[in-house]
């Protein structure tokens, strides 16, 4: 019963709606409300400020969260564990990553699955990187594809690769650009560009190489989403800025050129980020061990250097 009640609460303070938190845990609303108001009288303290909606958790409770979120992941860490002693490892592994990097994704839950054939995986994309460092401390995700600079404390990773720039452009606008093997940052930024939105950290590392070059373009198309800026090309009045690796994924689009960014060329590490907590649930530990083991540091370095069909 304990477990339901922290289950509920959890939900509640996610959703902050109580028949959303309902719906999510299947169940009635008056029956989530009395498992939450059964879990007070309990812990003989008020987790929930009620009026004639919800109004949020009390400092209690939002206290009680935190416990709760540990309690129901070292649950199901048990559970994990246990279950791959018996018959391997089993479950969903969910997986957050930041958009630059989602195409990135596949090098790692694709041999994890030939290797688990009994997990399931869920990846969501399009994440920031403080999401990812949110959804790991909530136990919401249990690992995240995400930049290396300033991981917090509690947050440890392993580095899969240095992400490095192309411009994309349609052939008219290479043309008049007389681009050949190269483009800079200057030349860049007198196109009419379309970037990822300024939050997002994949955008501020680009922000900090045109500020390192003196310069302060204004995009007039802003997106949350790598798949948008190709769109944005494709319709042959935009340009932008995207990591190599999106190349490896999908080759440069017909009609579409990519050319590789210099003066200066910057690089920004992509690694694998968990939860620093021991023993952590056999899930994120077996992912940490094939993303560090050296077929797939190889399988990431080859992706990161190879000059993908279609760009010069």
């Amino acid at each position: 019963m304990l477990f339901r009640q922290l289950e509920y609460l959890v939900s509640l303070a996610r959703e902050r709606h109580f028949a959303r938190a309902a719906q999510s845990c299947h169940v009635s609303q008056p029956a989530l409300s009395e498992a939450i108001r059964k879990l007070e009288d309990e812990l003989d303290v008020s987790l929930v400020r009620r009026g004639r909606t919800y109004e949020g958790l009390t400092p209690e409770g939002e206290r009680i969260v935190m416990w709760a979120q540990r309690i129901l992941a070292d649950r199901d860490a048990l559970r994990g564990e246990v279950a791959a002693l018996r018959t391997g490892l089993s479950g969903r592994l969910r997986i957050g990553a930041i958009p630059t990097a989602s195409g990135a994704v596949a090098l790692l839950t694709s041999p994890f699955c030939a290797q688990h054939p009994l997990v399931t995986v869920e990846v969501t994309a399009d994440l920031r990187s403080e999401d990812i460092v949110r959804q790991l401390r909530n136990f919401e995700i249990d690992a995240g594809v995400t930049y290396l600079h300033h991981l917090p404390e509690g947050i440890q990773a392993v580095p899969l690769y240095e992400e490095r720039y192309v411009l994309l452009v349609d052939h008219t606008t290479a043309g008049s650009l007389d681009l050949r093997t190269e483009a800079t940052w200057a030349e860049a930024s007198q196109l009419p560009l379309c970037l990822l939105a300024g939050q997002m950290q994949g955008r501020q590392v680009l922000e900090a190489v045109f500020a390192e070059a003196g310069l302060n373009p204004s995009p007039r198309v802003e997106t949350d989403s790598v798949a948008a800026l190709f769109a944005h090309v494709r319709a042959g009045q935009w340009a932008t800025i995207v990591p190599y690796t999106w190349l490896n994924v999908f080759g440069v689009p017909n009609g579409m050129r990519a050319v590789p960014m210099a003066h200066p060329s910057p690089v920004a590490p992509v690694g694998l980020a968990t939860l620093t907590r021991e023993p952590g649930s056999a899930m994120a530990r077996a992912l940490t061990e094939l993303a560090d083991s050296p077929d797939i540091a190889a399988a990431f370095r080859h992706m990161s250097t190879s000059t993908p069909t279609g760009s010069t």
